[in-house]
């Protein structure tokens, strides 16, 4: 199984023209590992299936790696650390701060942390309205809310000029029509993910100064 997973990221990566040194790939193994054995107590995803969770989870993760480079990120609604951890895995000079209000992927994502020696990672449980952290040069959520609602309730942990890098299916037309001073979009790149059905979209917006 572990070759079949090996060979199916290989493909992935050089078809995302991801470059992942042989450590980083077992680790994202490892992390696949991890989800399978803990998601069957804490019902981390609905994906059970080993291959099924690399595609959809690992390879349309490392899929926007491009658009995360900045040295601060925060993942809002992580869940079990989706797009964090594999992003975190990659660029190891990146402080990945890991946000969710589920206590049980919260304890999940501490054991990810500390079984893959992940230095670069903070855990944090909490709302991310009512959480106190710093500021962020990236913001991203994967699946989380609306555009309109991600501003409201995780833009306050933006700082000035950073950006909200989102990650949608179907090109969100109605959610672009969203209303804020303190943000304004970039643009809506197109992704296409290895073995991955339907349509993946990446809005990125850019707070504004003042």
């Amino acid at each position: 199984m572990t070759l079949d997973l090996k060979a199916q990221l290989d493909q992935g990566c050089a078809a995302l023209s991801i470059d992942l040194s042989e450590a980083q790939k077992q680790q994202q193994l490892d992390y696949v590992a991890l989800l399978v054995k803990w998601n069957k107590v804490y019902n981390l995803t609905s994906v059970r299936d080993p291959a099924q969770m690399l595609s959809r989870h690992i390879l349309d993760s490392l899929s926007v790696l491009p658009y995360l480079d900045a040295p601060s990120l925060l993942d809002v609604g992580t869940g079990g650390g989706l797009p964090g951890i594999p992003a975190a895995i990659v660029r190891p000079d990146c402080a990945v701060t890991l946000l969710d209000s589920n206590s049980k992927k919260t304890r999940f994502l501490q054991q990810v942390k500390a079984e893959l020696g992940l230095h670069n990672v903070t855990v944090v449980h909490g709302r991310v309205e009512q959480v106190s952290l710093p500021k962020f040069a990236i913001i991203t959520a994967r699946a989380f809310a609306t555009v309109d609602d991600i501003i409201k309730l995780a833009g306050q942990h933006c700082e000035q000029n950073g950006r909200l890098v989102l990650m949608k299916g179907v090109y969100p037309n109605e959610e672009l029509q969203f209303d804020s001073d303190a943000f304004r979009l970039q643009d809506v790149v197109s992704l296409d993910v290895p073995e991955c059905e339907g349509e993946r979209h990446l809005v990125r917006l850019i707070k504004n100064e003042g």
